[in-house]
C-alpha cells in the first residue's frame, strides 16, 4: 500500500515528520478554530536523531513520514524536549518500535517521563548547555523551566543554527503548508498572538529571562521548528520581537469591556462603560460571554490597558460564564491593567463585589468604587458608568 504521508525537508539534513490535527478545537479550554499540528523533526545526522513524538492517535501518521525518509529503525536517539503527552503520548510505542540506543529528556523531564508512562528502558538526562555529539552534527540543550512546564528544554543544532523550541514560538494551525512565511500573514500573526495568551502569558517575566540569556549568549537562528503550528525561517527577528513585545506587557490605549447579562440591564452598564472609555481615548472592544469564547477575551486583553466586567447577580454569586472567563484570567497572569466592575442585581447584588475581589487578587488596579444597580439602569447609573470609562481611560493613558 502507498504511503501518502510524506516527510518535509526543512534543511538538508533536518525533516518535519510530525502529524495534522484538523479537527481539534480545544485545547485545555483554548479554543482551537483552526486546529493544530504535532511537529517532531527527524536529524540524518552520522547518529540519526527524533527531536519529540505526537499525540499518540497521531503515531502512525508521524512512523509513516519517517519511513517516506529513512528505516525508522535506524533512528539511534531520541529527544524529548517536552513530556506533556500530545508530545510524548507515543513515545513508549516509538520506542518499542526503534528501539533506539538512547533516549534524551531534561532533568525534571525524566521524572516527568517515568511517571507517565511504564517505560521499559533508562531515560537519560541532559544538563543545561550541554552538548550531544550526533557525529557530524551537534545538540546544545537550554532549559527553559516553566515556558511551559517543568520540564521544558530547547534543543540546538549547531551547524544549522536551528532551534527546536518545543512549545515556544509556536500556534494552534493545522495546515499542509510547513513555513510561516507561505502562511497567510493576517491568520499567522492572529494564531501567534492568541497561542501567546492563552498558553505563554502566565510565563512572561521567564520569556523577557530567556531573551535576555539568548541574547547574552550570541546565539543566532536561522530558523526556530516549534512543535505546533509553522517553522519560522524568515520572519524570525518578527516572532521574537511580537514575544519580547507580548511578556512586556506594557500597557496600550485599548480597553477590554467582558459582561453577561440576564435582561439586559448589565449589557446597557456595558455599553455606557465603553463610550465612556472612547471618549477618553481609547480603543475598545466589547465582549459579552454570551457570545465569545473565553480564549477570545484573553486575545484581546494582550496589549490593553484597562479591563472593565460586568455581571448580573444569580444566587448570590456572578453568572456561571464571568466566574468562568475570572477564574481563566486569574490563572493567565495578565499585568498592568486599570480594571472596574460593575453590574445589577433583583435583591441581593453579590456579584460586582466578587469581580473586585478577584480583580485585586489579579493585581488589577481599581480605576474607582464598582456600580451596582437593583433592576434596570436609569439616565443617572448610565452618567456614572459612562464617567466611569472616562476615569479608566485617564488612568490608563497616564501610563502611556
Amino acid at each position: 500500500m502507498q504511503n501518502t504521508f510524506k516527510a518535509v525537508r526543512v534543511t538538508e539534513d533536518v525533516w518535519w515528520v510530525g502529524a495534522i490535527d484538523w479537527n481539534i478545537r480545544d485545547f485545555h479550554g483554548y479554543q482551537t478554530m483552526r486546529g493544530s499540528t504535532y511537529n517532531a523533526y527527524l536529524i540524518l545526522a552520522d547518529s540519526i536523531t527524533l527531536i519529540d513524538t505526537v499525540k499518540a492517535p497521531f503515531r502512525e501518521e508521524m512512523m509513516a513520514r519517517i519511513a517516506s525518509v529513512v528505516d525508522p529503525g535506524k533512528i539511534e536517539y531520541i529527544v524529548s524536549n517536552h513530556s506533556e503527552m500530545d508530545h510524548s503520548g507515543s513515545l513508549p510505542e516509538v520506542i518499542a518500535a526503534v528501539n533506539p540506543k538512547k533516549v534524551f529528556a531534561s532533568t525534571v523531564g525524566v521524572k516527568t517521563l517515568t511517571e507517565l508512562f511504564p517505560l521499559d528502558r533508562k531515560i537519560t538526562a541532559v544538563q543545561d548547555g550541554e552538548t550531544l555529539s550526533l557525529g557530524n552534527r551537534s545538540l546544545t540543550f537550554l532549559e527553559t523551566r516553566m515556558l511551559h512546564w517543568p520540564d521544558s528544554m530547547f534543543a540546538y543544532l549547531n551547524e544549522e543554527q536551528l532551534l527546536f523550541s518545543q512549545d515556544a514560538f509556536g500556534m494552534h494551525l493545522a495546515s499542509l503548508e510547513r513555513f510561516a512565511d507561505e502562511c497567510d500573514p493576517a491568520i499567522l500573526a492572529y494564531e501567534a498572538a492568541t497561542y501567546y495568551a492563552n498558553i505563554i502569558l502566565p510565563y512572561s517575566p521567564l520569556v523577557l529571562k530567556l531573551i535576555e540569556r539568548v541574547t547574552a549568549a550570541g546565539l543566532s537562528f536561522r530558523i526556530i521548528a516549534p512543535d505546533h503550528g509553522p517553522i519560522w525561517r524568515k520572519e524570525i527577528v518578527g516572532i521574537i520581537g511580537s514575544y519580547a513585545k507580548w511578556a512586556a506587557q506594557k500597557p496600550e490605549a485599548k480597553a477590554v469591556v467582558v459582561y453577561a447579562t440576564m435582561w439586559h440591564s448589565t449589557e446597557k452598564m456595558a455599553r455606557a462603560v465603553s463610550e465612556g472609555l472612547a471618549a477618553g481615548g481609547l480603543g475598545v472592544k466589547l465582549l459579552s460571554m454570551d457570545e465569545v469564547h473565553r480564549s477570545d477575551v484573553v486575545y484581546e486583553l494582550l496589549g490593553a490597558g484597562a479591563l472593565a466586567v460586568g455581571s448580573p447577580t444569580l444566587n448570590n454569586h456572578l453568572l456561571p460564564n464571568m466566574a468562568d472567563i475570572l477564574t481563566y484570567l486569574k490563572g493567565l497572569k495578565p499585568r498592568n491593567l486599570i480594571g472596574a466592575a460593575f453590574g445589577s442585581y433583583g435583591w441581593s447584588g453579590e456579584a460586582v463585589k466578587e469581580i473586585e475581589d478577584i480583580l485585586a487578587e489579579m493585581k488589577v488596579e481599581k480605576a474607582g468604587e464598582g456600580i451596582r444597580v437593583k433592576n434596570v439602569p436609569d439616565a443617572e447609573v448610565l452618567t456614572r458608568c459612562y464617567e466611569l470609562g472616562k476615569t479608566m481611560a485617564e488612568k490608563v493613558r497616564s501610563r502611556l
